[in-house]
């Protein structure tokens, strides 16, 4: 199969680097902090039936932005993944969205709800749906806190303690090798600038409840209890819609991407 093609779009306040490959309607996989290259596994298996876009969020590796000191507002990614769809096609494309780029997709589908032809929503921070909604607050502004004071490697720490998810740079016995460059930059954005406004994210769920485009709940089958998978279990309640289950955890279409693939396409069928 052939390599994915590069390109770039100029936005207000930002230049978006994203990727094409495969053919057919088109499909954007959408990830926050995460950008076009933790899609690498999953899209070239989808890549067969569908026009695949995956791109890099503002800020993010090779997406720049103006103004670094700009929040990552789910509305404003939003109209970024809005912007993206115009250029690549006129029709309504099917968005995958997995942690923070679920709730980009969840603020897409209620603000452009044409651009969609169907959305689903792969573990969604929204930690104010959950029922101990203030604990949780709570726990992400002890994150971010942790970020202020001690630096990344601690708020990875406290992070993954949190929520369940391991992901970011791990303690251990032997001092670690310092982290490259664009870890420390993806760390500063994403705990300065991201986690507060995605995970804080207040969706309108009686305009969401009435978009034409069909809109899909999801949840690892491993990571049942941890935090993202509680916010989406919550979430589809408030849809009054079944959550449906897709292999692995948190990352999924990494660790089990074949069969994600395929429960992504029958789910989009």
């Amino acid at each position: 199969m052939a390599s994915p093609t590069s390109h770039s779009l100029d936005v207000p306040g930002a230049r978006l680097y994203y990727e094409l490959q495969g053919s057919g309607p088109a499909l954007m996989l959408v990830g926050h902090p995460m950008g076009a290259a933790g899609f690498a596994t999953l899209a070239p298996l989808l890549a067969e039936d569908y026009t695949v876009v995956t791109y890099d969020p503002r800020g993010f590796d090779r997406s720049t932005i103006d103004d670094p000191d700009q929040d990552a507002e789910p509305d404003l990614l939003a109209d970024d993944v809005r912007r993206l769809l115009e250029a690549v096609g006129d029709q309504p494309a099917y968005v995958f969205g997995s942690s923070g780029g679920a709730v980009t997709g969840l603020a897409l589908v209620t603000h452009h709800p044409g651009h969609v032809q169907a959305l689903v929503a792969h573990e969604p921070p929204l930690a104010l749906l959950l029922p101990e909604a203030e604990e949780a607050r709570a726990g992400m502004h002890d994150i971010y806190d942790t970020y202020r004071d001690n630096g990344d490697r601690a708020a990875w720490q406290k992070f993954s303690a949190f929520t369940g998810i391991n992901i970011g740079p791990q303690s251990g016995d032997d001092a670690p090798p310092p982290p490259a460059a664009g870890a420390v930059a993806t760390s500063e954005r994403f705990f300065r600038h991201g986690l507060l406004p995605i995970t804080f994210y207040e969706l309108d769920i009686a305009a969401l409840q009435g978009v034409p485009a069909q809109v899909v709940v999801a949840g690892g089958t491993t990571s049942t209890g941890q935090f993202a998978q509680r916010t989406a279990v919550a979430l589809a309640e408030r849809l009054d819609t079944p959550m449906i289950e897709f292999p692995g955890g948190h990352i999924g279409f990494v660790s089990d991407a074949k069969e994600f693939a395929g429960v992504l396409r029958r789910t989009l069928a």
